[in-house]
């Protein structure tokens, strides 16, 4: 099953924009009603039976169930018929938010996630069963709000289904993200092509095993200054004025903008280390700890978590190997004669071993990731660091032509067969 999202901006009139606001004030309510009733639940079993509390108890009867998804839709057709404001939005939207509300349970009790919370403001709701009809060229047809123009910058994919819509309420206006899904099994992406080792640090944002050093952009600190004096200026305001509004509206713009500037650079490097290997290597690093370092901040703007799932998911799709390796000691091993040469301060950048060779610190690093993934696939480590054949490698051994032959047809027609079922 493959599955494609895309993400289109919205062009509301007013009127929609009211509906729109009114469909997400209504998902906000149910879902906290619903969190409310299950809560109650919650601590009615939590106090002793020979005490009661001084100040409040929650006495809800032993045989009352414990509140599910399906008991909470059908306390949701009975409420319709007592408030008449439920009946105005699409009745699938409100019960996809009871699912979201259990599904939040769900990663409580099997993910150690933690206890749900109640919501001041739903940023989105979904529309679960849809029609392929409901999209044109340059609109979408939404249900109860009527057709909505959109900015849409790419064609629909041939041979999918739309699946799902769900309406996004961000800094910078309205999105609709288009979710098509197809029916096959797409094959697993062989081992092949030239290796490429990742190591990803502070210095220099990654380091190739090939010796390509890319620096660190700044996200954040190259607007940190800008949002510093909004926020400044919002202490001074009063919570709730118009004012006040203006300013929240313009320091969420500016996340936006960040997020999306780092989005963006992490896609664009994603396909640049795609464009020179058949197979990327790159560390197995738990990032939340990263990210409670000293340099946390710093960690945390760099989103080295996002980029490893961007470069994971642009490697599946233009057909490129990638695989996680261990990351202890990459740092402390000679890339070229396979040595460990003990730990290194942080302010020593190059590496140099008793073999006589020396590089950037974090290329040898890479170098190391390079050859843990080759051995982890099974592939021989032919070349050292210098680039020289390793010893007990013999190098006038060759394939016969008509097995060449065999393996190249049988690479290129499966290649050319996947490369249209994903696109």
């Amino acid at each position: 099953m493959i599955t494609v999202t895309h993400d289109f901006k919205l062009k509301p009139n007013q009127s929609q924009i009211e509906t729109i606001e009114t469909y997400l004030e209504a998902c906000r309510r149910v879902y906290n009603y619903a969190l409310r009733e299950r809560k109650d639940w919650v601590n009615s079993r939590k106090s002793p039976i020979n005490c009661c509390s001084i100040h409040s108890e929650y006495i809800i009867s032993p045989e009352t169930p414990r509140p599910t998804y399906n008991s909470q839709c059908k306390s949701l057709t009975e409420a319709k018929k007592i408030y008449p404001g439920l009946n105005f939005p699409h009745s699938q939207v409100l019960q996809q938010t009871l699912r979201q509300l259990e599904a939040a349970f769900v990663n409580m009790w099997e993910r150690s996630f933690g206890f749900p919370r109640f919501k001041k403001c739903m940023r989105s709701f979904v529309y679960p069963s849809v029609k392929n009809e409901w999209v044109g060229d340059n609109w979408v047809n939404l249900p109860k709000i009527g057709k909505v123009k959109i900015r849409r910058s790419r064609p629909t994919p041939e041979g999918f289904l739309l699946k799902q819509i769900r309406v996004v309420k961000r800094a910078s206006g309205y999105f609709v993200l288009l979710v098509y899904q197809l029916a096959i099994d797409v094959p697993n992406v062989p081992i092949h092509g030239h290796p490429l080792g990742v190591d990803i640090g502070l210095d220099f944002y990654l380091a190739t095993s090939d010796g390509e050093l890319i620096k660190r952009p700044r996200f954040f600190n190259r607007l940190s200054g800008q949002l510093k004096l909004l926020q400044r200026r919002l202490k001074n305001k009063k919570k709730g004025s118009n004012n006040w509004l203006k300013l929240q509206s313009k320091i969420a713009k500016l996340h936006q903008k960040i997020h999306s500037s780092r989005k963006d650079w992490h896609y664009k490097l994603a396909h640049r280390l795609c464009d020179t290997a058949g197979m990327i290597f790159v560390e197995d690093i738990n990032f939340k700890a990263w990210a409670k370092g000293l340099f946390g901040k710093h960690t945390l703007d760099a989103g080295f978590g996002q980029f490893f799932e961007i470069l994971s998911y642009v490697c599946w799709k233009r057909d490129v190997f990638f695989l996680k390796v261990n990351k202890d000691y990459t740092s402390q091993i000679c890339p070229n004669c396979n040595t460990h040469i003990g730990k290194k301060s942080l302010n020593e950048r190059i590496h140099s071993c008793s073999c006589g060779y020396t590089t950037n610190r974090d290329t040898a690093a890479s170098q190391v990731i390079r050859n843990r993934g080759l051995i982890a696939v099974g592939q021989p480590v032919i070349q050292n660091a210098c680039g020289e054949v390793l010893s007990g490698f013999d190098s006038n051994i060759r394939l016969s032509e008509d097995s060449l032959k065999q393996e190249s047809n049988r690479f290129i027609g499966w290649s050319v067969k996947r490369i249209n079922l994903v696109l």
